[in-house]
């Protein structure tokens, strides 16, 4: 006597589960250029690594005589995997089945709390969420008899596991509701162009509530919703290269807060010295330059993933190694409002600093910024606050920061660009300014009347400019040791590379969750 024909019932059921909403609906989600869920898992994961979890969970349907007829499988698909042989929760909504709409059932497997949340809680591993469907629906109403309060099954746990383990997320189709929600909720979020889209609510209720008729890209496609509001940090031209994002972004980081950022074997000298970056800022003091190529010739070779590439471009924000140690790396782009500094810049710099914090990431500025942008639209987007706010997030900062002011340095901007917590390292290039605020606009402004009051305005402003210049040389601020060095620029990798070993000595003493004092402004 054996258990075979119970094992028989199992496989029946597992085959059920697999079949996911039928060969009808998995031709229709195929058809719109979007993978099955478990599809999905498979293409992001070790190869054989998923382990399901919860995988009989459904609406079964008996005959008379008790015997199962069919299993509708849960809208979600959840368990545990692996990434480069590193061990994460993962899941995401099945579209097949009820458009991936909530289960409704007390116990959920995951989103909005649930057993892949409390796996990555418990075990203090990555949580990965595939987001593609709508959250919940008025439809459960009358089989439940009653409507659920707002928060009965809320993102307590998604929120607390921001300060535990790294989140990312992938929107791979139409996220609405909680899906959209948890798909913020992540350090990391990356949506497909074209075949994804995310929104509070969908056009629909949009059109039912205000009138206005669109289509799921005109209202939360990723020309909207990464490169305009930056509610998701990066788009993918395919699902294929959405996990290649997502597989990346996690290799930078610890498994958790109690652990450091893993170390990656490199075969890029610390001493490499390039020629390019004696050249590569233009002595006319207001032609840009090329950052990024900068960042090139500086971070190990092909190590920059930039996060957040299509907003609030005035800042570029990217994890990269030195010397095979993971950093986060800041820098002011010169070819966008001249490197100065405007709201949606200030809101991804903060945004990406405490990503570093809370992980234990070294930073590394790269800076030339001539201040806060100004003018009407700038007071009106609120620059003032948010770049404050960047300022306030620097000021707490628990990590070791280096500052490589580039070029320009100017302003409360400026001053948010080092962190005061720890060594408060500056280095300035030859090429390198600094001051309360530019010359040309403080000689404008604190010269006022002299300059009105001479014969030939506009030579008195530039006689007095000339001669404030020769004070603002970086060799006179290095005199005062108000700035730590003055280098050749073909030094900077070499320096980096033993700052960034000496700071990960600091680091395990930082290790654990990262405590913010007081009320952001």
């Amino acid at each position: 006597m054996t258990w075979k024909p119970e094992i028989e019932e199992l496989e029946r059921r597992q085959r059920m589960a697999e079949a996911q909403g039928g060969p009808e609906a998995v031709a229709r989600q195929h058809a719109r250029g979007r993978l099955t869920v478990r599809e999905r898992i498979a293409a992001l994961v070790d190869p054989g690594s998923f382990r399901e979890v919860g995988k009989l969970a459904g609406n079964a349907r008996y005959a008379a005589d008790g015997t199962l007829e069919s299993v509708t499988p849960a809208t979600y698909v959840m368990g545990m995997a692996a990434i480069d042989g590193r061990p994460i929760a993962i899941g995401g909504e099945d579209f097949t089945v009820r458009g991936g709409s909530s289960w409704g059932t007390m116990r959920r497997k995951g989103g909005q709390g649930g057993f892949s949340e409390d796996l990555a809680h418990e075990y203090r591993i990555p949580l990965v969420n595939l987001c593609d469907g709508a959250g919940g629906t008025v439809t459960s109403i009358k089989s439940r008899g009653y409507s659920t309060f707002p928060g009965v099954f809320g993102f307590e746990r998604s929120i607390e596991l921001l300060g535990e383990v790294p989140v990312a997320a992938a929107v791979l189709g139409a996220a609405a509701g909680g899906p959209a929600g948890r798909a913020i909720l992540s350090h990391f979020s990356v949506m497909v162009r074209g075949t994804a889209q995310v929104f509070a609510a969908g056009p629909p209720v949009v059109k039912r509530a205000l009138g206005h008729d669109l289509d799921n890209e005109a209202l939360g496609g990723a020309s909207i919703a990464v490169d305009k509001a930056g509610t998701i940090h990066n788009a993918a031209a395919s699902e294929a290269e959405a996990f290649q994002q997502i597989r990346r972004f996690l290799s930078y980081l610890p498994q958790n807060v109690w652990e450091a950022p893993p170390i990656l074997p490199c075969d890029d000298p610390d001493d490499r010295r390039e020629e390019g970056l004696l050249a590569i800022v233009p002595r006319e003091r207001k032609r840009p330059y090329k950052m990024r190529a900068l960042l090139g010739m500086v971070v190990d070779r092909d190590s920059a993933f930039e996060i957040q590439p299509t907003h609030g471009r005035a800042v570029i924000t990217a994890l990269a190694r030195i010397g095979g140690c993971p950093v986060g790396v800041v820098a002011n782009d010169p070819l966008v409002n001249g490197g100065a500094l405007d709201a949606r810049a200030a809101r991804k710099q903060t945004h990406f600093i405490e990503l570093c914090d809370t992980f234990h990431l070294p930073i590394v500025f790269f800076v030339d910024v001539p201040g806060f942008m100004i003018g009407p639209q700038a007071e009106e987007a609120a620059t003032l606050r948010e770049g404050m706010r960047a300022m306030w997030a620097a000021a707490n900062l628990r990590v070791p920061t280096v500052a490589v002011v580039i070029r320009k340095c100017y302003g409360m901007a400026g001053g948010a660009t080092t962190g005061k917590n720890g060594l408060d390292y500056k280095i300035g290039w030859p090429s390198a300014e600094w001051g309360s605020l530019p010359i040309e606009g403080g000689v404008a402004a604190g010269f006022r009347r002299e300059i009105a009051a001479a014969a030939d305005p506009k030579a008195r402003e530039a006689e007095i400019e000339d001669d404030l210049r020769r004070y603002a040389s970086p060799f006179r601020t290095a005199e005062a040791f108000m700035v730590e060095d003055v280098i050749d620029p073909r030094e900077t990798r070499p320096l980096l590379a033993q700052m960034i070993r000496l700071a990960y000595g600091r680091v395990p003493h930082l290790l654990g969750p990262r405590a913010v004092p007081g009320v952001g402004p």
